[in-house]
């Protein structure tokens, strides 16, 4: 599955509107950003030779029909305590070796192309639920900040202080999701919101929730993740 979107030309007024920048501040790298061309399709060109490998390669887990839902059965654990956010105001960090940082609200992300999915959500305490998670695929936010051709790991920081890191691969895999929605409803703030990692390739407490900094990078850092820090097992795939 391709990275591309389909191609089309639009106003410069269309694609500030389209990428958020208009009144919301995208923490650009430089003033030459094609964030600023006016066309969109630019920005969804394949990021690289390697990248664009990975994504020849990936192949969808297979999913649950909507009437496999166990909409009971998710339990609701916390690293912490339930962090109070106010989503008008909530800005996702998307930043590292990246040729345009930026920072979206919600309103942002809610105009890429929403990908739902009706998957199985694995604890490692043991039990599992089907779940539907609805949001934009996590490789159209990779699509549109261009990392480095270094980089390897994505490390993701929550608001309640949790943090977490995956392999490239893992993350623009095309059933990685940054979840809004669970179960055709919005997410609620016990479940993640405003948004959180969704994905049937990772085991839940790769999942992390809250989730308010995306960070590319080229190595490993010594902290790998909260659980992963106290002897989890780091790549955690299923």
């Amino acid at each position: 599955m391709s990275l591309i979107l389909p191609k089309r030309t639009i106003s410069r007024r269309q694609l500030l509107q389209l990428s958020g920048i208009s009144g919301l501040g995208f923490l650009l790298g430089g003033c030459g950003s094609n964030l600023f061309s006016d066309n969109v399709g630019q920005i969804f060109e394949p990021l690289n030779q390697s990248f664009e490998t990975l994504l020849l390669t990936q192949k969808p887990v297979p999913e649950f029909p909507v009437s496999a839902i166990e909409p009971d059965k998710l339990l609701i654990n916390s690293f912490d305590s339930t962090p109070q956010i106010d989503p008008t105001q909530f800005r996702l960090t998307i930043d590292g070796e990246v040729s345009n940082q930026m920072q979206l609200s919600m309103a942002d992300i809610q105009k890429l192309p929403l990908t739902s999915m009706v998957i199985r959500h694995v604890c490692v305490e043991g039990w599992a639920a089907i779940v539907q998670w609805g949001g934009v695929r996590l490789r159209d936010l990779v699509a549109l900040v261009q990392p480095k051709s270094s980089v390897r790991y994505v490390y993701f920081k929550s608001a309640d202080g949790y943090y977490e890191s995956w392999d490239i691969a893992s993350a623009i895999h095309p059933q990685t999701l940054m979840a809004y929605q669970k179960n055709r409803q919005p997410l609620s703030i016990e479940n993640g919101a405003p948004i959180r990692l969704a994905s049937p390739i990772k085991l839940g407490y790769k999942q992390s929730k809250w989730v308010t900094q995306i960070t590319f990078l080229s190595n490993l850092l010594p902290t790998k993740g909260y659980w992963e820090d106290q002897g989890y097992e780091w790549f955690a795939g299923l």
